[in-house]
C-alpha cells in the first residue's frame, strides 16, 4: 500500500461519516477555542497590569515608613517607627545617581469653589512630580520650587475636578477651599486615567507640607526616587538605605524597586495565564475522549475492511498509520476550527467590552494547534493498535 493510498483512504473514511466526523472535530474545536480565548484573556491582563505599573516609568524606587517583614503590609500604619520626613527626601537628593525625589502624602477632603463642592483625593506632593511621575500639565504650571516647609498655598487640579468645579470657565487664578484653608489654582493637569482603581484625574495636588498639616500627619506616606537610566537599581537602593539608616538609627523603612516589583508581578501573571489555559485544556481533554470513542467505534465497524486489507498484503504498520491518520486529521481540522473560534471570540469580546483586555500570542496559538494534533494522536493509538493487531482470517469471518 502506497502512501498516497493511505492518505486517500483516510480522507474517504472521514468524509464517509460526515456527521460523526463533524461532531468529533467540534469537540476538539471547543477545547482549542477555550484554550486560545482564556490564554488571550490571561495575556491581555498581563499586558494591562504591566502597563499600569510602568506608566510612571521603570527607573523608580519607592520608600515607605515601617519595615515590611512577612505580611507585606506597609509599616506606615505602625506608630512605633520614626516617620519619613521631608528632610529625609531632601537628603536623598544628594545621591549622585538620583535625578529627583518626590515626597507624597495622600488624603481625602472636600474641595469648594463658589457654590460647588466635591470631595476628592488630595495629594501632597513636590514640584518635581511631573518629571518623576510622568504627569503633564494642561494649563498653567505645576507647583513651584518653594522651600519645603514654607510652601505657598497653591493648588493644581486634576482634569475631572477642574470640570466638576469650574466647567468650561476660567480656572487659573481662582480660589478654592480645601478643608479649612484657601488655595489659589495655578494649573490643571492633562487626563491620566485610572491606575489600579485610583482615578488620577479626580485629584488635587498641593504642597507636601500643607497636606501634612491638613491631615494631621507626622510621616510621609511615600518617597519616590527617580534615578538615572542605565544605573543599577540595587546600587541606588543600597545608597538610599545607608543614608536613611544614618538618619533614623535603624532600618525602619521599606525600599521597593520597580524592577523587583515588575519581576514578581510578571511571575504571578505568567502563572495566571497558564492556569486559565489549563482550564481550557479540560475541554480539550473531553474532545480527546470523544476521538477515542469515535475511533474505537470506527475500528469495530470496519473489521471486515481491516481483514480485507490485511489479506491483500497491508502490513500492521500501514493499518496503524491509517487509523492514526484519521484521528490526527479529525484533531487537526478541529484544531484549526478552534483557532478561528478562539481568536474570533477574543476579538469580539474586546470589541464588546473594551475594558476587558485580550491579546492572542502566536506562541500559545501554535502550542494549542500542536496540542490538538497530540491529543488526536494519543486518542487514536489504542484503537489503531487494536486494528493493526487483528488476525486477517478472524477479521474476514466477522459480521
Amino acid at each position: 500500500m502506497y502512501l498516497q493510498d493511505i492518505i486517500q483512504m483516510t480522507i474517504n473514511a472521514v468524509r464517509s461519516q460526515r456527521m460523526r466526523s463533524f461532531l468529533t472535530a467540534l469537540g476538539i474545536a471547543v477545547g482549542i477555542g477555550s484554550v486560545v480565548l482564556l490564554t488571550s484573556l490571561g495575556e491581555g491582563l498581563h499586558r494591562f497590569m504591566l502597563a499600569e505599573f510602568t506608566q510612571f516609568g521603570t527607573n523608580l524606587i519607592g520608600i515607605n515608613p515601617g519595615r515590611v517583614t512577612t505580611h507585606g503590609i506597609s509599616g506606615g500604619l505602625i506608630s512605633n517607627v520614626r516617620p519619613l520626613s521631608i528632610e529625609d527626601a531632601e537628603a536623598l537628593k544628594r545621591i549622585p545617581e538620583v535625578v529627583d525625589v518626590v515626597s507624597v502624602v495622600q488624603g481625602n477632603a472636600a474641595v469648594e469653589a463658589g457654590k460647588r463642592v466635591r470631595r476628592t483625593t488630595i495629594y501632597g506632593i513636590d514640584s518635581a512630580a511631573p518629571q518623576v511621575l510622568k504627569l503633564n500639565v494642561a494649563a498653567g504650571r505645576f507647583l513651584p520650587e518653594d522651600p519645603p516647609r514654607a510652601a505657598r498655598s497653591f493648588a493644581v487640579l486634576g482634569s475631572k475636578v477642574r470640570k466638576e468645579l469650574f466647567g468650561v470657565g476660567q480656572v487659573l487664578g481662582e480660589r478654592v477651599r480645601i478643608g479649612s484653608e484657601r488655595f489659589r489654582v495655578i494649573g490643571t493637569m492633562e487626563s491620566k486615567g485610572q491606575m489600579l482603581g485610583f482615578d488620577l484625574d479626580d485629584a488635587v495636588y498641593i504642597p507636601t507640607a500643607k497636606a501634612l498639616a491638613m491631615f494631621n500627619r507626622e510621616s510621609l506616606m511615600e518617597i519616590d526616587v527617580l534615578y538615572s537610566e542605565g544605573i543599577s537599581a540595587e546600587k541606588v537602593a543600597e545608597k538610599i538605605k545607608k543614608i536613611l539608616i544614618a538618619r533614623h538609627g535603624s532600618e525602619d523603612f521599606t525600599i521597593t524597586t520597580q524592577e523587583k516589583m515588575l519581576e514578581v508581578l510578571g511571575s504571578v501573571l505568567n502563572i495566571l495565564t497558564l492556569a486559565v489555559g489549563a482550564l481550557g485544556g479540560i475541554s480539550l481533554l473531553v474532545g480527546g475522549v470523544g476521538i477515542l470513542t469515535i475511533m474505537t467505534i470506527a475500528v469495530n465497524e470496519r473489521i471486515n475492511e481491516i481483514g480485507l486489507l490485511r489479506a491483500l498484503g497491508a502490513e500492521q504498520r500501514q493499518i496503524l498509520i491509517l487509523f492514526l491518520g484519521e484521528a490526527i486529521v479529525l484533531a487537526s481540522v478541529g484544531g484549526l476550527a478552534g483557532l478561528v473560534l478562539g481568536l474570533g471570540s477574543a476579538w469580539l469580546l474586546e470589541v464588546m467590552v473594551p475594558a476587558l483586555p485580550t491579546h492572542a500570542t502566536w506562541q500559545y496559538v501554535i502550542i494549542a494547534e500542536l496540542l490538538a494534533a497530540a491529543v488526536g494522536l494519543m486518542a487514536g493509538i489504542l484503537p489503531a493498535r487494536h486494528a493493526a493487531a487483528m488476525d486477517p482470517v478472524d477479521a474476514l469471518r466477522s459480521e
